[in-house]
């Protein structure tokens, strides 16, 4: 699994986020930190992750990811 490819995907579809990808060699866990974030809630920005990674969960590339959404009001 690219990772770099998975953070450009999410880049491109959440236009001005920070985002980071990591694996433990199963997993993938990715950090997206974006305005559009604010007032929405978790499952709306989960789904707004997985849009952007859509073609890889369906071609099997991609099959355990964590998601961790957060606006940047949440960041301590």
């Amino acid at each position: 699994m690219d990772l770099q490819d998975i953070e450009n995907r999410i880049r491109g579809h959440i236009e001005g986020c920070d985002v980071k990808a990591e694996t433990d060699g199963y997993y993938v866990t990715v950090h997206v930190v974006s305005d559009q974030f604010e007032d929405m809630r978790a499952v709306k920005r989960q789904q707004t992750v997985y849009g952007a990674l859509t073609e890889l969960i369906a071609d099997g590339s991609l099959h355990a990811i964590n998601i961790n959404a957060k606006a940047p009001s949440e960041i301590s």
